[in-house]
Order: structure tokens, then C-alpha cells, then sequence
């Protein structure tokens, strides 16, 4: 599960919340009597912050030169040639000792081991490993993310850590999830194995198996991409229906109620309204889906499709929500233009959704109750406070769904 790569240029703004939050990450891992303020006591851990303090991605331990190296190489998948090399040289820098040319931020720790998040990992999973630390940009749902590393330098397993409602509903949610999942018997895709769960010092902790996503990609058809899909959406069973009369239907106005106290919210419920007055006779077929089947959640090897980060899984959605949302974030990351892409999905909603079975006359209907529910799911996990990008819906995702609504 690797982490999502932040953009190459930071605002200062972005930097100043990365700096806080790198904080306030160390004091929940290394909590009271642990510090990172006595000098003079025994480290505990010890870490290389890359880029640099002021600007902190990846927290490196400096256990050996063969752990730090692979903190660094199986980090992220680089987006660009000069990224790769970029941590191509980092990589070489750790492994031959001459790092401290190009990190010089570090970041000491001290107290009693038993008291550190990797003390209470050590003891949980009953083996020896160093931690790597990934910080994160700006969104409602950031949570710490650690990569586990053996002392050869394997990376075996990542986890995720939920210290607030919100995070902790996620990592409670992905760990049901990827239970259920190793139950079913899926054969187009391949999902991390749940290691450890539980909960320490208040957050919930998860442990996963490590994909091996730095094995040699290989192009991904949109044949084998659709497999994958299908093979989750009927992992736990179809069921067919009117939209007014499904259960879906009813849980989804049942989380447009909760957010109307905010201009967005009523907007998006009354479009919401609208849609079912129009469509909500059509008969849909309702399966399971990822939640966040984008781009950088999965990796396609020759002979796999590795796909992480379910805390989205849902059952009983309307089936090919899947297709539209790799298709809209596909299209957010290529054009950067989010407006444009949300239009340019929904045209091509009979495409994508036509694979799956979905009946012409309900094409558009699924393609516009994905954007409901992303939509619903951006306002309550509250992104635009959190400072997420695309987190004021008003600006690109509203204005398409409320005109096409209204052209129904």
C-alpha cells in the first residue's frame, strides 16, 4: 500500500500544516515520557526527514543503511521520470552512507521503548522492525500512514492509524473490509491481508500485508481493468430494484439529511430530490464497490491487479460506481481541470457502465448518484475545512450534477 504522492510544489501554507502536523504525528506515536527534546538521554528512534524539516514527506529511520534505503525506495510510485530519479539518488545516497549531503533535518527520540508505537508493534506482531513515517498533505481524512520494515530491509507490512471519529471510522472500516474480502474468493484482483488490529493509546491501529507493488508494472487494459471490477461488485451478491424503494435510496437520504445544514448540502440534496422525481422508477442492480478505485490505489503487474486503500468498501450500491469514479479521477489527474472532468464522465457514463450490465435508460441515472454520493461524502467528512483541494464542491462538482439534473 504505498502512499499517494503529494504534488512537487508545496505553498508555504502547505508546508506550515505539514510542519504541525509532523508534530503533532510524533506525539501521538511517541507519546509523554518519550521526547524529542533531551539530548542527552538513549535514543529510542531516530529519523532523516526528507525533503527537510520544513517541508516534511517521509520520515526515514536510520536504523541501517539497508532499512533506510528501503524506506526511501518503496515509499511511492514517482509520477515522473525526474521524480524517479530524484529518489533514485536518495536511495543511493542511504545505501552508500554519503545521505547527509542531502538530508540534513533529523529528528531524535528518547524515553522508554514499551511506550513508542514501535515498541507496542514490535510486541503485536512478535517480530523485530523499523517504522517509516509518511507525512501527508491537508485532508479531513489524513492519518498517520507507517511502512514496516524487517531488519533485511523487506517492507512487510504498511499501517494506518485512526485518531479522530472520522479517521478511526475509516480504519475500523477497511479492517471489516479487507476481512470480508480475504473470505470471498476474488480472482481478478489481488487485496492486502489484514497482519494486526486493535487499539492503542485511543487510535485504531491496522496492520496490513505489504503488496508488492515494486515489482515490474505492466500496461493495464481496460478488459482486465473492468474484471477486477465486476469481480467486486458481485463479491457479495446482487440484488435488483427500483432506486425509490432500495435501501440504498433510503441511506443515502438519510446522509443528504445530515448535511443541509450547510449552503452545499442543500443544494445537493434538492438536486438529489430532483434526480429521484425524474429517474426514481428505473430499475437498478445493486453490488459491492472499492470506494476509491483511482489510479494511484492499484498496480498492475504481469501476472496481478494490486489494489489497497479500501475504507471506502461499500455493499449495495448501484453497480459500475467503480467505472465512473476511476474514470472521473483519472481524468482530475490528467487535466487538473475538475469541472471538465466530471462533464467529460458523465458523457461517457453508456461506455463505461455498459460492461456491467447497467440498462441504457439508467446509464446516466448511475453516473449522476455516483456524483451525489461523492458529493455527499466530501461535505460530511467536512474536506473544504480540512483545506482538500477539490473540497468546495461549488467550484467543479455541483454546477455539472445540477445542470445535468435539470436536464433530465
Amino acid at each position: 500500500m504505498p502512499v499517494k504522492t503529494a504534488p512537487a510544489e508545496l505553498t508555504a501554507g502547505d508546508s506550515a500544516l505539514r510542519t504541525q502536523y509532523l508534530a503533532e504525528v510524533l506525539e501521538l506515536l511517541y507519546p509523554a515520557p518519550c521526547s524529542t527534546e533531551d539530548r542527552r538521554g538513549e535514543a529510542i528512534a531516530e529519523y532523516l526527514v526528507v525533503p527537510d524539516a520544513r517541508r516534511p514527506r517521509l520520515l526515514v529511520p536510520t536504523t541501517s543503511r539497508r532499512v533506510a534505503a528501503a524506506a526511501v525506495r518503496r515509499y511511492a510510485e514517482p509520477q515522473s521520470r525526474a521524480a524517479r530519479l530524484k529518489r533514485d539518488a536518495v536511495v543511493a545516497a542511504l545505501r552508500t552512507g554519503a545521505s547527509s549531503v542531502l538530508l540534513r533535518d533529523r529528528i531524535r527520540i528518547t524515553g522508554p521503548a514499551a511506550e513508542s508505537i514501535d515498541g507496542h508493534l514490535r510486541e503485536a506482531l512478535g517480530r523485530e522492525l523499523s517504522v517509516s513515517i509518511h507525512i501527508g498533505p491537508a485532508r479531513a481524512n489524513r492519518k498517520p500512514v507507517l511502512q514496516l520494515i524487517s531488519p533485511e530491509g523487506e517492507t512487510f507490512g504498511f499501517g494506518k492509524m485512526g485518531t479522530g471519529p472520522l479517521t478511526q471510522r475509516l480504519v475500523k472500516a477497511e479492517t471489516a473490509a479487507l476481512t470480508a474480502l480475504g473470505t470471498v474468493g476474488l480472482s481478478k484482483l489481488t487485496v492486502p491481508r489484514v497482519l494486526h488490529a486493535g487499539v492503542w493509546r485511543g487510535s485504531q491501529v491496522l496492520i496490513q500485508s505489504a503488496l508488492p507493488v515494486w515489482l515490474p508494472r505492466a500496461p493495464l487494459t481496460p478488459r482486465r481493468l473492468t474484471a477486477a471490477m465486476l469481480d467486486i461488485a458481485g463479491c457479495c451478491g446482487y440484488t435488483s430494484g427500483t432506486l425509490v424503494g432500495s435501501a440504498y435510496w433510503a441511506e443515502l437520504r438519510g446522509r443528504l439529511a445530515a448535511v443541509t445544514d450547510r449552503p452545499e448540502g442543500v443544494a445537493l440534496s434538492s438536486a438529489a430530490e430532483l434526480l429521484a422525481a425524474h429517474a426514481g422508477h428505473t430499475t437498478l442492480r445493486y453490488g459491492a464497490w472499492h470506494g476509491d478505485w483511482a489510479p494511484w490505489n492499484m498496480a498492475n503487474l504481469a501476472d496481478a491487479l494490486l489494489v489497497w486503500d479500501w475504507e471506502r468498501f461499500t455493499k449495495g450500491v448501484p453497480t459500475g460506481f467503480d467505472a465512473v469514479h476511476h474514470e472521473l479521477q483519472r481524468r482530475i489527474q490528467a487535466s487538473g481541470d475538475a469541472e471538465g472532468a466530471v462533464e467529460a464522465t458523465v458523457r461517457r457514463a453508456g461506455e463505461l457502465l455498459q460492461p456491467f450490465g447497467v440498462a441504457p435508460d439508467a446509464q446516466e441515472l448511475t453516473a449522476l448518484l455516483y456524483l451525489v454520493d461523492l458529493a455527499v461524502r466530501y461535505l460530511t467528512d467536512r474536506q473544504a475545512e480540512a483545506g482538500a483541494r477539490l473540497g468546495v464542491l461549488g467550484t467543479w462538482l455541483l454546477p455539472v450534477l445540477i445542470r445535468r439534473v435539470e436536464q433530465l
